[in-house]
């Protein structure tokens, strides 16, 4: 495929809102069409569209739970129906669930995996499977710094992000030769409504160990994103950009 013959189209998971919202309209910017993917929050993955659209790409909104397979066959077969192809998944769905492991539950360490890490390689079957076959395609996983440095009361959530990065790259050795990229964006403390909602005691307290001194915006995280689905990436593959001022040195 020539990117300047056709236009691309991409999928995003969990693209309602925060960092998912800025890669679907940074995508939407480069002229994508792109797939809102929710699983709670029509409204606000509807707002998400009307950004993309006003950006002046065409966009729809696909509810799917995709840490189950028919959630994710569900939201592939709907984005081929609504652009034709897919040629690019962000991987962005997840959750946590967070507790020292001595508190930590069999429910909460399982949940945590299929929504992050299970979830993401559902996509990236259903993902590869087309991109093989049209001998093009980007996938980009969001990790995070936490998979690199680890983090208490999060083992859960850091295990599912670490599996990322294996996977990505693992599959970015599959895909090679199909001209099909895989690479991981791995933010640090980025200002979402969840760390909004953090003490400002605590946030301060976080930002002392941010060599940059401040957080990360989610139009940062989605620039990178962009940058590993744009044409002037395409020898890259396999790596991990980590997005967090420096915390992760």
């Amino acid at each position: 495929m020539s990117e300047q013959t056709l236009t691309r189209a991409a999928v995003v998971t969990g693209g309602s809102r925060g960092i998912g919202r800025a890669v679907c309209t940074a995508l939407a910017k480069q002229g994508v069409n792109v797939v809102v993917n929710y699983c709670h929050g029509e409204a606000a993955a509807a707002e998400t569209v009307a950004l993309c659209k006003a950006a002046g790409s065409d966009a729809v909104a696909v509810q799917a739970d995709v840490s189950t397979a028919a959630g994710c066959k569900a939201l592939f077969d709907a984005a081929a129906a609504a652009f034709g192809r897919v040629d690019i998944l962000v991987n962005n769905a997840g959750i946590t669930r967070d507790n020292l492991i001595l508190r930590l539950t069999e429910e909460d360490f399982d949940a945590v995996l299929d929504a992050n890490l299970k979830g993401a390689f559902l996509c990236c079957k259903e993902a590869a499977r087309r991109m093989v076959r049209q001998r093009y395609g980007r996938i980009v996983n969001l990790s995070s710094v936490v998979a690199l440095r680890g983090n208490a009361g999060q083992t859960n959530y850091a295990a599912s992000k670490a599996g990322l990065i294996g996977l990505t790259k693992s599959l970015a050795r599959e895909l090679a030769s199909r001209n099909v990229t895989v690479n991981a964006v791995a933010p640090g403390f980025i200002e979402t409504d969840m760390t909004a909602a953090l003490p400002e005691a605590v946030r301060a307290e976080m930002a002392k160990g941010i060599p940059a001194g401040r957080a990360g915006s989610p139009e940062d995280v989605a620039n990178a994103v962009a940058f590993f689905t744009a044409e002037q990436s395409s020898y890259l593959t396999g790596q991990v950009l980590c997005v967090d001022g420096g915390m992760a040195m």
